[in-house]
């Protein structure tokens, strides 16, 4: 997986969901980890939209016409019926499954405090350094989409300072669940 935040292009970010979509793929399972703004650490969170504050869009450019239209409708990007059998899977399995607004941005850094408070008030629920550009080759390819942030520290603002060594930890604890949750789905799908 390639990020923006390591210096890649977008084309290199989004190139996988591409090939996906050549090889005839017909839906993709994006995750991520992410701090929580309306949720706590070691919650799982399937994200039902996001709010696009990377100042970037992949389908800047020629539109790559045989993948999908010129302004794509990003109204259901994160598909419904992905998420209803999510919460299925995870009520049957016994792990709790959240569901919220994950907001996208650049990094590396974490964020301000006053830019959690602002996120909080456009109405994210997580906060994260990828997904959104992948998300929106998807939409634009036709793919449906099922999003699953691990949040795995609070937000900027919620806590006293953050740091990498707590994401990680957090992910360990955590890594369990969220992999018999996607295995579950995958079963499903």
């Amino acid at each position: 997986r390639f990020h923006f935040y390591e210096g890649n292009p977008m084309e290199l970010v989004t190139f996988p969901v591409r090939v996906m979509k050549a090889l005839g793929c017909k839906g993709l399972i994006v995750t991520n980890a992410a701090g929580g703004i309306g949720f706590g650490p070691g919650t799982l969170m399937a994200i039902s939209d996001h709010i696009n504050m990377t100042g970037q869009n992949p389908l800047i450019g020629a539109n790559l016409d045989d993948f999908g239209p010129r302004f794509p409708d990003m109204s259901d990007a994160y598909t419904a019926e992905y998420r209803a059998i999510a919460h299925k899977v995870a009520e049957k399995i016994g792990i709790k499954l959240d569901e919220g607004v994950y907001l996208g941005v650049s990094g590396p850094c974490y964020e301000t405090p006053a830019e959690i408070r602002a996120f909080q008030t456009l109405g994210a629920d997580a906060v994260g350094m990828s997904t959104v550009p992948e998300v929106i080759v998807a939409a634009h390819s036709g793919l449906k989409v099922l999003g699953i942030s691990a949040i795995t520290n609070h937000a900027a603002g919620f806590q006293s300072s953050l740091n990498h060594e707590e994401v990680v930890a957090v992910t360990q604890q955590i890594k369990e669940d969220f992999k018999t949750l996607i295995k579950s789905v995958l079963a499903e799908l």
